[in-house]
């Protein structure tokens, strides 16, 4: 629980000059940089200076010229760059020609499996864009958009894109991370792989469909209305134990205006009944508690109980252009391995990323002190985490693997793996490569009546 205190007039003036430095929108000349120096969600167009990082040429939307693919109907991801091979490896053995661009967690990996754990990097790609209706609503967000209610929420910004593409503050930052363009509609079944430390395996499957209101392409460019950011439907498939299980979701854009709410269906009663609470640190069903609500796609939900430092950017190996693994032809067998996922499937590239700290905050209650979010300069979504325990000790560390989707013309969550560093266990989620459809994006299917505790009973009758 939050710990009550007394604001005296001096700590009172402190806060609201702090409010004010982090409610603080760019100039026009700032914003004017968007499409020109900067593409037009804030990344850094240009290579690095050794090249290693390439140039942003965005000659891609949607389809890439050349590339058989039917949007909106689940077709499995269709890679672009098939015939790309690794121009080098990440070993335990080479490991300090690279550690300057790599994060605690990898290293800590390394450590771990020093003789299976590898790294294949691939060259740079950053070819794809998001449409002009996403740039146009990112240059108005920047000139307009406020962080508010202590970084509960954001006002003044329009729907479709990022609300601070030139961020100052930690809480900008993460409301990027949490308001990225993504999918509007969104339905797939996918599995869970809940692995031990002697290579042994739980599934779990699961049957999602979510709606994001917030991300209607119809809605691009116009003021952001109401309080629901998106709803979504869980229906247990595995383990059998849980068969039938379900549960619906609504998810507010301003914390400090309404929270999370969340109904839950049992099929052994037939009963339906809302959560007195959802999200944080209580874990995914299916996953034996080795991940949490707040972790799926590395951090979701409320802000409240971390307090958000931006610690600039780094160039790191990270996840990218992963169509790869995410592809229909991979199967669980040879992904699925102790100790990690298999490396062959894998592929890093050397990208910028914003460096985003968050700390629990005195007076409440997490299982992690710390945690270090990596977002992609390109797309602002967390594409790796390393938690720490209550002692500040590194836990966990995570990858979650995004392809850019052409049936959306945005980035997609594929595949993701969450390592405990200490059990040597891990949870493969989010896994869909065996199923006969990929997630179906953009489809247009779903509606906020679908996502009702009368919805929800009467799927049980």
């Amino acid at each position: 629980m939050r710990r009550s205190m007394f604001w005296g007039p001096l700590a009172m003036a402190a806060m609201l000059m702090a409010s004010a430095q982090v409610s603080a929108k760019v100039s026009q000349e700032e914003a004017d940089k968007l499409g020109q120096d900067l593409t037009c969600v804030g990344a850094q167009k240009a290579a690095s200076k050794d090249g290693a990082v390439p140039a942003f040429t965005g000659k891609w939307l949607g389809t890439p010229p050349g590339v058989s693919y039917t949007p909106n109907v689940g077709e499995h991801p269709v890679d672009p760059y098939a015939d790309d091979k690794p121009i080098y490896t990440i070993t335990a053995e080479n490991l300090a020609q690279y550690a300057d661009h790599l994060t605690d967690g990898q290293k800590a990996m390394f450590a771990k499996y020093p003789k299976t754990y590898r790294m294949p990097v691939y060259q740079g790609r950053r070819d794809f864009r998001y449409s002009d209706a996403v740039c146009a609503a990112a240059k108005k967000n920047a000139l307009s958009a406020e962080i508010v209610d202590n970084g509960m929420g954001v006002s003044n910004w329009v729907y479709g894109a990022v609300p601070f593409p030139i961020p100052k503050t930690g809480q900008e930052a993460l409301m990027n991370e949490t308001f990225p363009t993504r999918a509007w509609t969104e339905t797939n079944v996918h599995d869970s792989a809940v692995v031990n430390p002697s290579g042994g395996v739980t599934w779990g499957r699961q049957d999602n469909r979510n709606l994001a209101p917030i991300n209607d392409p119809a809605l691009f460019g116009k003021p952001v209305e109401g309080n629901v950011q998106a709803y979504s439907l869980a229906i247990t498939l595995l383990p059998t134990r849980e068969y039938d299980n379900a549960s619906v979701s609504q998810e507010p854009q301003n914390f400090a205006q309404g929270k999370r709410l969340a109904w839950s269906y049992d099929p052994g009663t037939r009963r339906v009944r809302q959560l007195p609470e959802f999200g944080f640190d209580q874990p995914i069903g299916g996953t034996s508690g080795l991940l949490m609500i707040d972790e799926d796609r590395l951090f979701n939900g409320s802000p409240e109980r971390f307090d958000f430092k931006l610690l600039g950017k780094r160039e790191i190996y990270v996840p990218a252009n992963t169509y790869k693994l995410n592809g229909g032809n991979v199967k669980y067998a040879n992904l699925i391995e102790p100790g990690h996922a298999n490396p062959d499937f894998m592929r890093y590239e050397l990208r910028r990323v914003w460096v985003l700290e968050a700390d629990l905050k005195p007076g409440y209650r997490h299982i992690y002190k710390k945690r270090m979010l990596y977002l992609d300069e390109d797309t602002w979504n967390a594409v790796m985490a390393d938690n720490y325990d209550a002692r500040g000790q590194l836990w966990k560390h995570a990858e979650q693997n995004y392809y850019y989707a052409f049936d959306m013309q945005a980035w997609e969550a594929g595949s993701a793996f969450y390592y405990d560093l200490n059990s040597g266990g891990y949870v493969g989620y989010n896994l869909f490569q065996e199923e006969k459809l990929g997630p179906v994006l953009n489809k247009g299917n779903l509606k906020a009546a679908d996502f009702t505790p009368q919805a929800l009973r009467a799927m049980g009758n």
